[in-house]
């Protein structure tokens, strides 16, 4: 079955075209040809004159649609998050996962593993491996050092499902980095106080990213650079950051991007209201935070973050699109997923000028 997508301005993720139709066969783009080539039974989407772009990739969303995942470790709140996350226009997701207890890991990875969806590229383990000097809104008693026992049980319960795990350089050994990486498992730095050659290190043993740049590790400072000035000068390690002007000021991510270049990636670190279990999130004006007041989780979708980075930090659309797709599936090694290219998923976002979503395909399926 083809479908035809006419009457756009197309971010293709290295190029922008108008005046061209997208053509996609089944769940793959097949290309990008002149409107009068387009079969007579092909479905045609108008997009009206509005964007239409690779769908927007996130490596790290905790909740949505009225469930925080890991306090709701079920079928009926996947399919509530998954639901709420495509029709903001993100197309493919980790669904993070805060330091809690192996009962609660056990359930969350059985969920996942048995209700897969193309969207839901598996889970993001933000610790237990991680310092409790950093920890922000993470539960003290469940931080652990890791053994090679510890992480050889999360490997063999969570394969397949277990795509990254946020650790602190320091508490770990390289055996288990290189364990995690011999594994698929994509390794972060975060929640660490690791100095700047602690982290050096850590990135030279095979961690690959850094989990919400700036926020929850050691800070830049001249007399003790930190891990942010590890990652500035390592080249190929990538950063996740939260562009909603709350967690990290808008003229910070203006510098980090000069820095890091295509390194820089966007998350929205959301999450959802939940007045019961281990992790509180109360709704505020702009954001989430714990009952005391310590900043949870942003309020941002992926969308809502390209939009900040155009009109707040000064990124061009184009850029910041690739902050939020292609940049993303780089980081996770997807070959087929954050751009508009011959073979890829058809996972293709169309919003207007002012960034309301219109339509969301996943795969070629409406969202």
């Amino acid at each position: 079955m083809y479908k035809a997508f006419i009457n756009a301005t197309i971010f293709t993720g290295s190029e922008t075209l108008t005046g061209k139709a997208l053509l996609l066969k089944n769940d793959r783009i097949e290309g990008i040809i002149d409107p009068a080539s387009v079969s007579k039974d092909a479905e045609i989407i108008d997009c009206g004159g509005s964007f239409l772009s690779s769908g927007l990739i996130d490596l790290q969303i905790a909740g949505g649609g009225g469930y925080l995942f890991s306090s709701n470790p079920n079928a009926r709140a996947l399919n509530a998050i998954t639901d709420a996350i495509t029709q903001s226009g993100t197309t493919g997701f980790l669904i993070a996962i805060p330091t809690n207890s192996p009962d609660v890991y056990h359930e969350v990875i059985r969920v996942v593993r048995e209700n897969p969806h193309p969207a839901i590229l598996g889970l993001h383990i933000e610790g237990p491996f991680i310092s409790p000097l950093r920890r922000g809104a993470h539960i003290k008693e469940f931080i652990k050092t890791p053994t090679i026992e510890d992480v050889k049980a999360l490997i063999d319960e969570g394969k397949g499902v277990v795509k990254m795990l946020t650790v602190a350089p320091e508490v770990c050994d390289p055996e288990i980095i290189k364990l995690l990486n011999d594994n698929g498992i994509i390794v972060a730095a975060g929640h660490s106080n690791a100095t700047f050659r602690e982290a050096v290190r850590g990135f030279k043993w095979g961690i690959s990213t850094t989990t919400h740049l700036f926020n929850g590790m050691s800070q830049l400072h001249h007399r003790d650079p930190g891990l942010p000035a590890a990652l500035f000068e390592t080249e190929n390690v990538f950063a996740s950051i939260i562009a909603d002007g709350i967690h990290v000021d808008y003229s910070m991510i203006s510098i980090a991007k000069k820095m890091l270049k295509e390194r820089l990636f966007l998350i929205s670190d959301a999450v959802e209201e939940n007045l019961k279990g281990s992790y509180l999130h109360v709704r505020q004006n702009d954001r989430f935070t714990l009952p005391d007041g310590t900043l949870s989780g942003s309020m941002l979708s992926m969308m809502k973050a390209v939009k900040n980075c155009v009109e707040n930090v000064g990124i061009s659309i184009e850029e910041a699109l690739r902050m939020a797709s292609e940049y993303p599936a780089k980081v996770m090694n997807i070959s087929d997923k954050g751009k508009i290219a011959p073979g890829y998923k058809a996972d293709l976002v169309v919003f207007d000028k002012d960034y309301n979503i219109e339509h969301v395909f996943v795969e070629g399926v409406t969202a």
